[in-house]
């Protein structure tokens, strides 16, 4: 039996042991930007604040025209880009440098769209009767926006916007005609993407840095710890807890495995959990951050926009999942402890949990109001901007969270900074949907899949979620389930004309999602490896196998939508309620080889099975997995065990 290795008195101690600006430098594009002091470090500040006034001056005040409100938030973020990301990494280094030509294109590329909002109305009346100017100024806006987005997000999806570029001449169409599509209208560059992402996506990012400087990261560890430190394999559950908890706000993987997993990686390992388990279980947690309501990310706002559904609706159908989710993840961490003899912290090491709740419980109440916001009919930019203000005003309750005007001008500053990843995305992905939008070639490629298929439900599911699986290793998740969302959610809908809209979007969100974590990309298994010392590919492995809810839900999705609480009766809640969370437990301990004692081979094949069993909707099935799996339980509980080396749960 291990016994539990020195762990600090405060968890966060571990955290200054961590560079976490270099770990986010080295696995988050987005955070590896030019470095900056002095006069520059200002102007640049200035640059920043003055951006995120003007995304709150353009939400709540301001009456433009959307080709205006979209092409100033464009040419906001090209000009930021440049004075912000070097071409080459290793260029971020040198302090206070700008080379002459990113300053050029910056402009440029901020001119092309500044010529776009002086001439919108002439050009929309000429439609595609364009002049060469305009041409050459909209191929140049593309280029431009293009290499933004290789600098700021990476070559991946470049490759895939320049693949349906490629297919749109091939079709016949002239080069007037695609820039005029992808440049001056709204299916391209400033479509519906970067339209969410200047109203809805932006907004919840800025909100999200305000609630960083509150220190509401910390908090959420240490209710965390207060509530699971105690158990077994307590420090693992912590961080899966936390991450839960985190991804309430933070809508990227990596921050979040770099940003908690900084903390609770060190104590997990010296609790003893292999370096690469650890890794992996705060990069598994991080990961369902994103599908972790309210905000789930920025793809969440993306699919209220394409599916014309009430973002509060999504968030109520993301609720049940994303525990699911959660839930597996933490029965696998407990199956381990149990099978490797792993406990829980010492009794002095956890705080008590209702002296830290009514010491800071009031950090939730922006997240409180947000959902209390979007639930009575508010807007979601309307509901973040008063989350924002709440969490301003709670921050002034203590001296260690409360907001000086120095982390106040960070706030939004670094809210400015964290849209411009999300903003190159958004506007390639509107590429790619404009190309599929002028050439059809959505149906095209939906025909395809579904003679692949030949037909069979379950296969065309299975090559969706490959699809989705492959393109999300090096695209973002914003742009990925756009794209998605785009090309085959529409497969599943002909294939299963029964499958409710919604359902057929969360199917590709999620498989979105686990992207970040399947190797061999998997960038939070690389971010989550970097800090435990561990091997990046292992780490990835593990952590796919710990997110394997998230490889089963979607299916269940299609296959019984009253999941999502879509036309869900009481009956139907209850009897998945039941039957997944069984089905969980057993696929849990199939996957670890362990419940109570270890499980022969036979027995974890039999009890996956039966938990896989649960997941079509139908009563022989449930009855044929819920006979198999007490079938296990009993044999793991109902009899003596005759290994005394293991201690009973």
């Amino acid at each position: 039996m291990s016994e539990v290795k020195h762990t600090p008195h405060s968890l966060m101690e571990e955290a200054e042991q961590i560079d976490v600006d270099a770990l986010m430098a080295e696995y988050d594009r987005e955070s590896n930007t030019r470095h900056y002091t002095g006069v520059p470090r200002n102007i640049i500040r200035c640059i920043l604040v003055a951006f995120s006034v003007y995304i709150f001056y353009m939400n709540l005040l301001s009456v433009w025209p959307e080709q205006i409100r979209r092409a100033s938030f464009v040419g906001f973020i090209v000009f930021m880009a440049f004075a912000l990301y070097p071409a080459k990494k290793k260029s971020a280094k040198r302090e206070n440098f700008v080379p002459w030509y990113d300053i050029v294109l910056g402009l440029v590329g901020s001119a092309c769209f500044a010529y776009f909002i002086i001439n919108f109305e002439s050009i929309a009346t000429k439609a595609t009767r364009i002049t060469q100017v305009d041409v050459i100024i909209g191929v140049v806006g593309l280029l431009i926006t293009a290499e933004v987005c290789r600098r700021v997000v990476g070559i991946p999806i470049l490759v895939v916007a320049g693949a349906f570029i490629g297919y749109g001449f091939y079709a016949g169409y002239s080069l007037k005609r695609i820039v005029y599509t992808l440049f001056y209208t709204l299916d391209g560059i400033i479509g519906t993407p970067i339209g969410v992402c200047s109203t809805f996506i932006v907004l919840f990012i800025i909100l999200g840095s305000f609630l960083e400087k509150t220190n509401i990261g910390t908090f959420f560890i240490d209710i965390a710890n207060s509530v699971a430190g105690w158990a077994t394999g307590g420090p693992a559950k912590v961080a899966v807890i936390s991450s839960a908890l985190e991804g309430m706000y933070s809508g990227s993987s990596v921050a979040n495995t770099v940003g908690s997993g900084s903390v609770t990686i060190p104590v997990m390992k010296k609790a003893g959990y292999d370096k690469d388990f650890a890794a992996a279980v705060e990069a598994a947690a991080s990961t369902g951050g994103q599908i972790m309501p309210p905000i789930m990310g920025a793809a969440a706002f993306l699919m209220a926009e394409m599916t014309e559904t009430s973002y509060a609706t999504i968030a109520l159908a993301g609720i049940f999942p994303a525990i699911l989710y959660f839930s597996g993840i933490f029965l696998m961490v407990h199956f381990e402890a149990k099978k490797t003899g792993l406990k829980g912290l010492p009794k002095e090491h956890i705080p008590n949990f209702f002296k830290l709740f009514f010491k800071k419980g009031y950090l939730f109440l922006p997240i409180v109001v947000l959902i209390t916001t979007m639930s009575i009919g508010y807007t979601a930019s309307r509901a973040a901007c008063l989350a924002i203000l709440t969490s301003i005003v709670v921050s002034m309750f203590r001296e260690d969270t409360r907001l000086t005007p120095e982390t106040f001008v960070e706030a939004l500053e670094n809210g400015a900074k964290n849209t411009i990843g999300v903003a190159a995305a958004c506007s390639i992905a509107g590429i790619i949907v404009g190309v599929v939008s002028l050439t059809g070639i959505g149906l095209k490629l939906a025909d395809g899949l579904l003679a692949l298929s030949g037909g069979i439900n379950i296969i065309a599911l299975f090559l969706t979620m490959i699809a989705c699986i492959i393109l999300g290793m090096g695209v973002p998740t914003t742009a990925n389930y756009v794209i998605m969302a785009t090309i085959t959610a529409p497969i599943i809908l002909k294939l299963m004309p029964e499958t409710p809209l919604l359902a057929a979007h969360f199917f590709v969100f999620y498989f979105g999602v686990v992207a970040d974590i399947t190797p061999p990309v998997a960038l939070a298994a690389y971010a989550g490896a970097a800090i435990s010392g561990g091997n990046p590919i292992r780490t990835g492995v593990i952590a796919t196998k710990l997110a394997i809810t998230a490889f089963i839900i979607p299916y269940m999705f299609v296959l019984n939508p009253a999941m999502l609480l879509v036309n869900a009766t009481l009956p139907q809640i209850i009897q998945f309620t039941i039957t997944s969370t069984l089905g969980m437990f057993a696929i849990a301990g199939g996957l670890e080889g362990f419940m109570k004692t270890k499980l022969p081979m036979w027995q974890r094949i039999v009890a996956v099975f039966g938990g896989l069993m649960l997941i079509e909707p139908k009563l022989i099935t449930d009855i044929i997995g819920i006979v198999i799996i007490a079938f296990i339980i009993f044999i793991q509980f109902g009899m003596k065990t005759k290994d005394k080396s293991v201690e009973p749960c």
